[in-house]
């Protein structure tokens, strides 16, 4: 299994482990808004979600294996948040993730979460399948953990026709269940706005506040805020709502105007609701825009970031 993992870890490798689940263990032992893995010197660092180059991914012009090597090396980023589909049948393969984690660091590159999807609802309505669900993430939260990260990023998703309260006692119950598996590993247990109801600032808000755990957060998502029937919840409001909990954020982006701003988030205002929180964490670069290349989006987002922090420095 997983566990015997750290075993056949080298010494790099180890050395590299043990620093960042000192990190880890920091941010379990504390409350409110997180900052995991910053480095200090600036009021935010960048990292890049993987799911900004899903394209070339799906499209096999890139291997998932050597997305830390173009992380570094063609936008000069050394933080990686991975996505789980793109190495869906790779969650018990040993030989498969120290290749991830020897790559990462002969880049000089921090792995700094997964993002799980595709495992089930954790706030299930059907306790059998809440608790299938919940069991089905451990292997994600295991890989984690070998790879050196703080966190999984996962989805609460709810099913049934229960109330607005009833289901996020539903999610709490799952959350809370994998919360303390990840407690265990000193691992975060974080979540997105996603669509539907987590995508409710002040439900998903709700939903943390019953799990009431250290090691269980949010990742507010600057531009996921659909909560259905075509309907958006104000994105400023629901970052705001979600940063007493966040232990990372995830800077959307789709498309820019001359002038290099994203033209449906104003950044300048968002990053001030995300730094008067408290937060001096990771901030993740998620394009998904289509005018300009998944290349040139990343490349954009990180100017856009780097003049932000330049300004509000």
């Amino acid at each position: 299994t997983i566990r015997t993992m750290n075993n056949q870890i080298n010494r790099r490798e180890f050395l590299k482990n043990a620093s960042l689940a000192v990190g880890a263990l920091g941010a379990a032992g504390a409350t409110g808004c997180q900052s995991l893995g910053g480095g200090g010197k600036s009021l935010y660092d960048i990292s890049l979600a993987q799911w900004s180059l899903h394209k070339t991914l799906f499209a096999k012009k890139l291997d998932a294996l050597d997305f830390a090597k173009a992380t570094r090396e063609e936008f000069g980023i050394d933080a990686v948040e991975y996505v789980n589909q793109f190495f869906k049948d790779k969650a018990n393969d040993e030989a498969y993730l120290g290749q991830l984690n020897a790559r990462a660091a002969d880049h000089g590159v921090k792995s700094l979460l997964i993002m799980v999807d595709g495992e089930g609802s954790l706030g299930h309505g059907d306790t059998a399948e809440r608790n299938k669900a919940v069991q089905n993430h451990h292997k994600w939260a295991d890989a984690a953990r070998f790879l050196g990260c703080d966190s999984i990023r996962v989805n609460a998703a709810t099913t049934g026709n229960g109330s607005f309260e009833e289901k996020q006692k539903l999610a709490a119950d799952g959350l809370r269940s994998l919360s303390e598996y990840g407690a265990k590993l000193d691992l975060n247990v974080i979540v997105e706005n996603h669509g539907g109801l987590s995508s409710n600032g002040a439900w998903l808000a709700g939903v943390m506040k019953i799990v009431d755990l250290p090691n269980c957060g949010t990742l507010p998502d600057f531009g996921n805020f659909h909560i259905g029937d075509g309907k958006m919840y104000d994105r400023y409001t629901g970052v705001a709502e979600l940063m007493p909990f966040a232990k990372a954020v995830s800077a959307k982006s789709h498309d820019f105007d001359e002038e290099g701003n994203e033209t449906h988030t104003d950044y300048r205002r968002m990053m001030k609701i995300v730094l008067n929180a408290g937060y001096r964490g990771y901030v993740g670069i998620e394009y998904e825009g289509g005018k300009l290349s998944e290349a040139e989006g990343v490349l954009a987002t990180k100017k856009l970031l780097e003049t932000v922090r330049d300004e509000l420095s």
